[in-house]
């Protein structure tokens, strides 16, 4: 009898349709049922293994226990691919029997819980005699049976183990499915090889009666041979006609002849070609191999748009549709200056692409621009999302020796555009993730390299292509998540936040004409003078870009286009009033500072995905054993600046007239409002150090300051980043006082000078300058 493991095990499981896998045998399915692929998913990130049971019925989505055949295989996954869709193919190798006796379900996970079986033989002479029956029944059924070779016969007398017996025939020589599973089924080796010989013996007669059958069926074949004989002699009619598949060769290869194609291709088109055309007609492959030819020639080799060197129609262009992003349109018109000169000394043109990475919060035109720059050079525009993409396979494709392999979007944009020098726009960059299915951040690192990107293969092509002259374009909202390597490959264009000053002249150069003639109302019907659209951009939208903006004016339209209507007039003119009738009340007020001083209160500025925002920090102290509390849903450099500013407080606690055990007697909570909204960054270390001393020594600080900065451990400020966004959150908030880093005073010269002079912007090296100012001293 088999031994059993007593230790009960739990597995995830997959339930199976139609299909068995033995131990020591390997076998492909598709696996595309949410419970199944989390099973898989569960198996991958463990120990790659996995139970595999056989459903009862196949139609059944969701099959209990019962509905399951008790003993099933756990086997090793070796492979994953991913299908078009959802799906995936999946390639294991089975390694011993499983006993289920219970199914559970954890997160969308099905488990089974049951016993391994160990299937080895407990030798004796009746096991011996066995074995030789079996093979010897074997070699009798074999003789029978033209479909089993010499090999598989061999394969069955080496083997010396009962269980592997029973499980290499049932796998590889019974064809019903009642036979295969009542041999998987049975636990017991010997017990599982009587099953098997009593299968082999029936099976044997049955083939004897078979060979009657095809006797008396011998003349419906020879008739269907004729058949085949007449339709090939109607296929060299064809072909002498000019039609038929014998022509399809020769339009691919005169097709082929005429493209300049590199070297490697061509060689890989003729040996195609060649093999295509020796192919039997109707044969599944020859559609594949058709469509492998058709997807090398349909790409554009040699095909390239005229670049339009226009440097003031460029800008023209540019200005169409966007206010602002100067370091956007400089860098094109650079691009286009110096093909312009290339030209004039004669030079060639097919200068290799640049790969631009524009890097801005959402809403800024990051996406459009692309397409205006496209427009303004004269090229081809492709865009891809990569948002969300998790394949490697979206980037290279699928390799073809799977079923539905396609190219990657690259080549497939790259066709699509019919020029291989086209605008590539890659949305979102800094969206990508991965898993098992692999690294699509790594695949791009070619494509993204002006070095190798000149032979890039996809693998479905399995050819040299080249992207050199792509212009490689991208966007992201942050360069924290994009790879160092990937970035390390592109050219940084920040894309700021817009001033409230730059949003009024886009919603009123822009938005607003855009917004009535979306809505196919007459030119200038709905009129917003420039107060009114500054209240709305105040009191209603809050973001670094102007997406809400447009919508918000869409609004303001549509109510207006209902006033027109019901009191029949040609035009509206938006008044506060009206405002609020079409928005309702202010969204938003202005979070204007304390006008008193306060202990432990400190304002802060900080830079998120959605632009600038002042930040408030509170500190207060309490009796207790020295205890830190952190709260507002700080991320871990957060964390790790307030520890920093409590061991300067506590280095320098003399200097600042504090206990000298302070930090043994009191307990301190530091927070940041607005705990539902995560934060993380350095540069609340000078801020979070300035509410600490306040709250310490009980010396308000002022509210009309706001401060921004990294702190070390001496006291140094260091710079930080988003200089533009936190001021123009101070501006926003009626801040007078602002507090930066020393090394910062150079980023000043991106900050408007209305909103510079706003400000008495001091200059910080060490936490005293910040202190000196932040607080209120009693002479004061």
């Amino acid at each position: 009898m088999p031994k059993k493991n007593q230790n009960n095990k739990t597995m995830p499981y997959i339930p199976l349709r139609g299909l068995m896998v033995f131990p020591r045998m390997s076998l492909h399915f598709d696996v595309g049922r949410p419970g199944s692929v989390q099973a898989l998913e569960k198996a991958m990130v463990e120990d790659q293994r996995v139970l595999l049971l056989t459903q009862k019925d196949e139609n059944d989505d969701h099959p209990t226990l019962e509905k399951l055949y008790p003993v099933g295989i756990v086997a090793h996954i070796k492979q994953v691919v991913s299908l078009p869709g959802d799906a995936l193919r999946v390639l294991v190798e089975g390694e011993n029997r499983f006993l289920i006796r219970e199914l559970t379900e954890e997160e969308g996970c099905p488990f089974a819980a049951g016993e391994m079986i160990d299937d080895t033989d407990q030798p004796s002479p009746e096991l011996e005699a066995l074995i030789r029956t079996t093979q010897r029944v074997f070699e009798e059924y074999a003789r029978g049976n033209g479909s089993l070779s010499a090999e598989m016969l061999r394969s069955v007398q080496q083997v010396k183990s009962a269980s592997a017996l029973a499980d290499l025939i049932a796998a590889n020589a019974l064809t019903r499915f009642e036979d295969r599973i009542a041999v998987l089924q049975e636990v017991d080796p010997e017990k599982r090889l009587e099953a098997l010989d009593v299968i082999l013996m029936r099976e044997g007669e049955l083939a004897v009666i078979e060979r009657t059958v095809q006797q008396r069926l011998k003349q419906q074949v020879d008739k269907n041979q004729k058949d085949y004989y007449l339709r090939e002699q109607i296929r060299a009619i064809q072909e002498e006609l000019g039609e038929g598949e014998g022509r399809l060769t020769d339009r691919l290869r005169k097709k082929a002849e005429q493209l300049p194609l590199n070297e490697e291709a061509r060689e890989q088109v003729h040996r195609e070609l060649d093999h295509l055309a020796g192919m039997q007609t109707g044969s599944p492959e020859m559609t594949v191999t058709q469509n492998y030819i058709e997807w090398i020639l349909d790409m554009p080799w040699g095909k390239y748009t005229r670049d339009n060197l226009n440097i003031q129609r460029a800008r023209r262009v540019l200005d169409e549709d966007h206010y602002g992003l100067k370091k956007v349109k400089d860098r094109i018109i650079e691009y286009l200056a110096v093909l312009s000169i290339r030209q004039k000394e004669g030079q060639d043109l097919n200068m290799r692409g640049p790969i631009l990475c524009f890097v801005g919060p959402p809403g800024v035109g990051k996406t459009s621009i692309v397409r205006d720059i496209a427009k303004a050079v004269g090229r081809k525009f492709v865009r891809m999302s990569l948002g969300g993409v998790r394949d490697e396979a979206e980037i290279r494709g699928h390799r073809r020796t799977y079923i539905g392999a396609v190219p990657g979007r690259i080549i497939s944009g790259i066709r699509q555009a019919g020029s291989m020098n086209p605008v590539f726009l890659f949305d979102e960059i800094d969206k990508m993730g991965n898993d098992y299915r692999g690294d699509p951040a790594s695949a791009m690192l070619e494509v993204l390299d002006g070095e190798q990107n000149n032979a890039f293969r996809d693998h479905y092509l399995e050819i040299p292509f080249d992207l050199s002259q792509v212009m490689f374009i991208t966007t992201a909202n942050t360069r924290d998540s994009i790879p160092l390597p990937l970035l390390d490959r592109m050219e940084i264009i920040e894309v700021p936040s817009y001033t409230e000053e730059e949003k009024l002249q886009i919603a009123r150069r822009h938005l607003l004409k855009k917004e009535i003639a979306e809505y196919g109302l007459p030119a200038k019907s709905v009129r917003i003078p420039d107060k009114f659209m500054k209240k709305l951009i105040e009191d209603y939208t809050r973001e670094a870009g102007v997406r809400i903006l447009t919508r918000t004016i869409g609004q303001v339209v549509r109510r207006a286009a209902v006033d027109m209507l019901e009191e029949e007039q040609s035009s509206v003119t938006v008044t506060t009033e009206k405002l609020t009738a079409y928005l309702g009340a202010a969204r938003y007020l202005r979070d204007l500072p304390e006008k008193k001083p306060m202990v432990g209160v400190v304002n802060g500025l900080a830079y998120t995905s959605v632009g600038g925002e002042t930040l408030s920090v509170e500190c207060t102290v309490m009796p207790g054993s020295g205890q830190l509390s952190l709260t507002g849903q700080l991320g871990d450099v957060m964390k790790e600046s307030a520890k920093a500013a409590l061991s300067w407080v506590r280095t320098h606690q003399s200097e600042l007239h504090l206990d000298e055990e302070f930090y043994k007697k009191l307990d301190i909570h530091i927070h940041v409002p607005e705990g539902a909204v995560p934060k993380d960054g350095p540069s609340a270390g000078v801020t979070m150090a300035t509410s600490l001393v306040s709250a310490l020594s009980n010396v308000p600080v002022r509210q009309d300051v706001a401060m921004t900065g990294e702190i070390t451990l001496r006291g140094r400020v260091l710079p930080i980043g988003g200089v533009k966004e936190k001021l123009l959150a101070a501006y926003r908030a009626g801040i007078r006082v602002i507090l930066l880093p020393k090394e910062n005073q150079k980023d000043l010269e991106e900050v408007p000078d209305y909103v510079q002079k706003a400000f008495q912007i001091i200059f910080a090296e060490d936490i005293s300058d910040v202190l000196k100012t932040a607080l209120v001293h009693e002479s004061e």
